[in-house]
């Protein structure tokens, strides 16, 4: 999954972007491929590249990291070459590490998905299936899906039990469920049978429900969604300190497009749509950019300046009460300004973002077809 961001000319801010998509991401050359990221070699390298040795030798450390459960860790070089025994063993041991967060798992179920098409090799369908079967233990019975699962116990990340929209994690599981539902490309050589298909569309369906559920009511109307919700009230909840509960001007847009997508939409599809996208309309901030800049100290940094010719763009959070737009560092206090931020967390997190743009475009279509 990819976050759209307004940091123009940082392309450190772009690294962080999750989930490349199989079917939208630009294909990367092959060469030195060592040197790309994981997500690129998993989704994105030329077609015949997945038939070759290096990919198979890939594919075999795949195999080595995935868990007993069925899901993968997240931010492993697969492709590097060296397994680390050490982190396998503490993985297979603790039962921790399978995720759904940066894309893991997924984009493992990916790479195998491509790379069975080219070397029907048993031991990739199986890997595949036993992801499959991750989902589908993962998921809550209200529908949500969390962050880690098992998830991680501990003070720091008490937060990843939580249903998690936070980096499109349940917009990438559920588009990758409807995928197989579909019968997409990608997934032909699988052989998924109609018994599987059939779970993942049950999963799928659970999923819309959840989100349905999950859609924060202000004064009686359908507004967006928070970054996590409790998942046992629902409730929109905190993660980190800098991620308190709030209205999400940034992971609502995945969340509203998967709507978008579902062909004939029920009524209360169709007012969850309509009361996310009439939120974005109100809450869009016109006549200030970001711009890089060199500081005083010498370094890159970033600040808000005032444009009359910009875009709109949207804040990450906004406040729950006020539905103001606020900026928090990792002491948790909220801030009305992004100036107010320390350096760390004004460079280090993308706290505006231009997303809502394309939904806004796209909307008069959908609504022209479904709103009768």
């Amino acid at each position: 999954m990819k976050k759209t961001t307004i940091i123009f000319n940082c392309i450190f801010f772009l690294l962080t972007s999750i989930f490349v998509s199989a079917q939208t991401g630009k294909e990367v050359k092959p060469q030195n491929y060592l040197d790309l990221q994981w997500k690129q070699i998993a989704t994105r390298m030329p077609d015949t590249w997945y038939g070759s040795n290096e990919a198979k030798m890939v594919a075999d450390s795949v195999l080595k990291y995935q868990t007993e459960i069925g899901g993968w860790p997240k931010n492993s070089g697969f492709h590097k070459g060296a397994v680390d025994q050490e982190e396998i063993a503490r993985i297979k041991s603790t039962g921790i590490g399978a995720t759904f967060d940066n894309g893991a798992t997924l984009t493992e179920m990916m790479y195998l998905a491509k790379i069975y098409s080219k070397i029907k090799d048993e031991r990739y369908r199986s890997s595949f299936m036993k992801g499959f079967g991750y989902i589908l233990q993962a998921q809550y019975p209200n529908g949500g899906w969390p962050q880690f699962f098992p998830f991680r116990k501990g003070k720091t990340v008490s937060y990843a039990s939580h249903i998690t929209y936070n980096d499109n994690v349940m917009v990438n599981v559920m588009t990758l469920l409807r995928d197989i539902v579909d019968g997409k490309e990608l997934y032909t050589p699988m052989q998924i049978n109609s018994e599987m298909k059939a779970k993942a569309k049950t999963a799928f369906d659970k999923g819309v429900e959840c989100i349905l559920k999950t859609q924060i009511m202000k004064d009686g109307q359908p507004t967006v969604w928070c970054a996590q919700h409790d998942e046992f009230t629902l409730a929109p909840a905190n993660a980190r300190a800098y991620e308190p509960a709030s209205f999400s001007g940034a992971e609502s847009v995945g969340i509203t497009m998967l709507l978008m997508d579902i062909e004939n939409p029920s009524k209360e599809i169709i007012n969850a749509v309509n009361g996310a996208v009439k939120w974005y309309e109100n809450h869009k901030i016109e006549g200030i950019r970001l711009s890089p800049i060199i500081n005083k100290e010498g370094v890159k940094d970033l600040v808000v300046v005032e444009d009359n010719t910009a875009p709109p763009i949207w804040a990450r959070f906004y406040d729950l009460e006020t539905e103001e737009p606020f900026f928090c560092d990792r002491d948790g206090i909220k801030r009305k300004t992004f100036a107010e931020l320390g350096y760390n967390r004004r460079n280090g997190y993308d706290w505006y973002t231009d997303a809502p743009e394309k939904l806004l475009k796209r909307y008069p279509i959908w609504a022209n077809k479904w709103i009768k």
